[in-house]
């Protein structure tokens, strides 16, 4: 069943995605050479606490740590650690969420650690980045979920990859639904499966966490012994963005996003519907 939300849940939804993205800027300001991703989890704890939010990762099927931190190979679930620590030259994807009165917000990005990274490790988060926000740009009244997840594919199998090759789209994850819950239905996926059909139909109070992982490399993935930290099977660079965004009457609003999503979404043509807290 997809959990459909009113004007209000909405809202309320909007206002813990924006401790997400207070997060997202405290730990990216974090995110430099000689920091460990132990010190990013503190710097998300100290922000939840200034928001009188809490944690939605932390004790989650056991997790335990507030945030997710996936450096390089790790493609996502990287436990924070006194022992990883950042060196100029690696990406990050930060994973990480709030509940505010029982509503969630989810969201990913990578960052850059210092200096000196390639062209194709630019480019691997730009086309990440930039296959989600066509995920947005899908999430249209009328639409269904399979849009969504054709978008996203098919602007990465769009992208040249520096070097040659073909991009992994990472296969054993993906978006989901989100509202009471940090994961709920329905299940999406970063490709389109002919055998799952074309999903439920896109409507007003639709509630997606659209989260593209795309790796330099193989679609494969596998866990560690840790039970959480999932690498690529071949050892390939990963990158990790995601939003939550809510669908309604007036077009999709980022709940995640500072602006709502309203900057990048009119680059794409997309009219952003009004911020319920303005």
């Amino acid at each position: 069943m997809v959990q459909i939300k009113s004007p209000e849940q909405i809202a309320k939804m909007r206002e813990a995605g924006l401790v997400v993205a207070a997060i997202h800027a405290a730990t990216r300001e974090a995110a430099v050479p000689g920091a460990t991703t132990k010190d990013l989890d503190q710097v998300a704890r100290k922000v939840l606490a200034e928001h009188d939010a809490k944690p939605n990762f932390l004790g989650y099927g056991g997790f335990p740590a507030t945030i997710c931190t996936s450096v390089n190979e790790v493609v996502v679930h990287g436990i924070p650690s006194d022992e990883v620590v950042l060196k100029d030259g690696d990406i990050i994807s930060i994973d990480c969420g709030a509940i505010i009165d029982g509503w969630h917000g989810d969201a990913a990005y990578t960052a850059f650690v210092g200096s000196g990274h390639s062209p194709e490790l630019i480019e691997l988060s730009r086309v990440t980045e930039e296959s989600m926000w066509a995920g947005i740009a899908a999430m249209k009244l009328g639409n269904r979920l399979v849009d969504v997840s054709r978008a996203i594919e098919t602007y990465i199998r769009r992208q040249p990859k520096p070097g040659g090759g073909k991009y992994g789209i990472v296969e054993d994850y993906g978006g989901h639904g989100i509202g009471t819950e940090m994961h709920m239905d329905p299940h999406l996926l970063n490709y389109v499966e002919k055998r799952r059909g074309k999903g439920p139909k896109l409507v007003p109070g639709f509630c997606l966490a659209i989260e593209p992982m795309v790796s330099l490399g193989t679609p494969k993935t596998e866990v560690l012994a840790d039970d959480w930290t999932v690498i690529t099977t071949d050892g390939t660079w990963s990158s990790h963005w995601e939003h939550s965004v809510a669908l309604t009457e007036e077009g999709p609003l980022v709940l995640t996003a500072p602006d709502g999503g309203r900057a990048k979404l009119a680059e794409l043509g997309i009219t952003a519907a009004p911020d319920p807290l303005a």
